[in-house]
């Protein structure tokens, strides 16, 4: 269970980011109250899996899944540029992701 959670709040840390950037310094009222709850479920689902889960693996894990999705999200979105080169480097972060869960 604590798996599921701390992949469900990386997810939220994708939608937290994303949030943040299109609040505009906190300035949009939909955006920002977006980033608040979610910022806040993600770290709550963070402390949850770290409860059985070694810190510095559920922290790997939450980023890694955060910053996947969030620089996935941003070149689907045409906001950053893609190339193959990004995405191979996202396809990185996924397969470490993915070993850390195995090694556990």
């Amino acid at each position: 269970m604590s798996w599921l959670i701390l992949a469900l709040s990386g997810v939220l840390e994708a939608v937290w980011a994303t949030a943040l950037g299109r609040s505009e310094g906190f300035t949009r009222l939909v955006p920002s109250v977006v980033f608040a709850v979610s910022v806040t479920l993600s770290m709550a689902g963070l402390a949850y899996a770290m409860r059985e889960l070694p810190v510095g693996t559920s922290y790997a894990v939450w980023v890694g899944i955060g910053a996947a999705l969030t620089v996935t999200y941003a070149m689907v979105t045409g906001e950053e540029s893609a190339s193959i080169v990004k995405v191979l480097l996202i396809g990185g972060i996924v397969a470490s992701v993915a070993g850390l869960k195995l090694l556990h």
